[in-house]
């Protein structure tokens, strides 16, 4: 288990993956905001799967944010430049579905939340 989500948002994410699964117009809100504090990476989080790949909105800070697929595993990884690990932001409110945040993200080359 990944140390930023807890087994409320897990269990969230893996019900929105079985969703997205019967529905392919399925347009859920994100459950989770994960961020580098030093490295300007940022992914919101909708569905997961049973294997640990979650999908949402990543932007690793090049100015190209997209809906992919990210590794949770690969993620407990991930240091930025002073060695600082991803952080859950427990101040993310949400306000829109996905694809308001993919739209947006677009726009600005970032996401915006």
């Amino acid at each position: 288990m990944t140390h930023f989500l807890t087994d409320a948002l897990r269990a969230q994410l893996l019900a929105n993956g079985r969703l997205s699964l019967d529905d392919p117009d399925f347009d859920p809100l994100p459950v989770v905001k994960l961020f580098t504090p030093d490295a300007g990476a940022t992914w919101l989080l909708s569905e997961l799967d049973a294997d640990g790949i979650a999908f949402g909105l990543c932007d690793l800070g090049h100015g190209c944010p997209e809906l992919g697929y990210v590794c949770l595993a690969e993620l407990e990884a991930v240091r930025g430049r002073l060695g600082l690990p991803v952080e859950r932001d427990l101040h993310f409110t949400i306000d829109k579905r996905l694809s308001g945040y993919a739209r947006e993200a677009r726009l600005a080359g970032r996401i915006v939340a």
